[in-house]
């Protein structure tokens, strides 16, 4: 039975630098501040299914929702830029705000860009993307009373 989703991986070229942001931003503290690393380990090879594989994680936590940031040493990436909204696989996650004017200059201040745009108020959403200090898209959405996908109908 699937329970629902544990937590959301991101590939990183700086971790602290993305640490810091995730925390600042969103309030994610560390799960167990040493993280974890591997190198020359066939098991992890198999489970990430990328031959040769190093790298540093750790777990950040915020609320209910988990995000595993992920440092890869080895292999060197085919591409550095990061998936775009319309490449093919996970290309963002959303967060859900309440204030989303004074949320948004948080995040600003915490690193994010928003290319000089402002978020647009579709009716039972307010929303725009953005991106994190490495490029990496985060949607912003702040949904209006009777949304039928608000985060309080995920409670009953």
């Amino acid at each position: 039975m699937i329970r629902g989703i544990h937590h959301v991986g991101i590939n990183c070229r700086d971790m602290a630098r993305m640490q810091k942001f995730y925390g600042e931003a969103f309030g994610f503290k560390p799960v167990d501040e040493e993280g974890f690393a591997w190198a020359d380990e066939p098991m992890m090879d198999h489970i990430v299914d990328v031959k040769g594989s190093a790298a540093k994680g750790i777990m950040l936590r915020a609320g209910t929702c988990y995000l595993e940031l992920f440092q890869y040493s080895a292999p060197p990436p085919e591409s550095p830029e990061p998936q775009r909204p319309h490449d093919r696989g996970y290309t963002h996650f959303c967060v859900d705000v309440t204030e989303m004017e004074k949320d948004i200059v948080l995040l600003k201040q915490c690193g994010m860009t928003f290319n000089d745009r402002d978020f647009v108020d579709v009716g039972h959403v307010k929303t725009i993307y953005g991106y994190d200090p490495e490029g990496n898209v985060i949607e912003v959405q702040q949904c209006a009373p009777g949304n039928a996908f608000a985060l309080e109908k995920l409670a009953k």
